[in-house]
């Protein structure tokens, strides 16, 4: 013989109770979704950002590339190839040579 188990509700009160409870841990449970999503967007808009700027880039080396004489590639390649630096730039003005600190006469006592 099986006992069969019977709950006696009086009052719907502790059946919307348990709806509160139910729908409380869904919000919770929604909005820890929805804050996951949008950090997930966050970082997936910075990469996409990241790789625009990237194949822009390569593009713009592309056209270079296909712009520039041979004897302006070899000069950019040459170092490249030997692991030398390329020149650095210099400007074509000098500064004025470094003023000393202001060196007055003292206190005299």
């Amino acid at each position: 013989m099986t006992k069969k188990i019977y709950y006696n509700i009086s009052s719907g009160a502790s059946v919307v109770a348990i709806d509160n409870k139910i729908e409380q841990a869904m919000d919770l449970v929604k909005s820890h979704l929805m804050y996951v999503v949008r950090e997930e967007v966050e970082t997936l808009k910075e990469q996409i950002k990241e790789l625009i700027e990237k194949n822009s880039l390569e593009q713009e080396n592309n056209l270079l590339k296909t712009l520039a004489s041979p004897e302006q590639l070899a000069q950019f390649q040459g170092p490249l190839l030997t692991g030398c630096s390329l020149p650095s730039f210099r400007p074509s003005f000098r500064l004025p040579p470094a003023q000393p600190a202001f060196q007055g006469s003292g206190p005299t006592a």
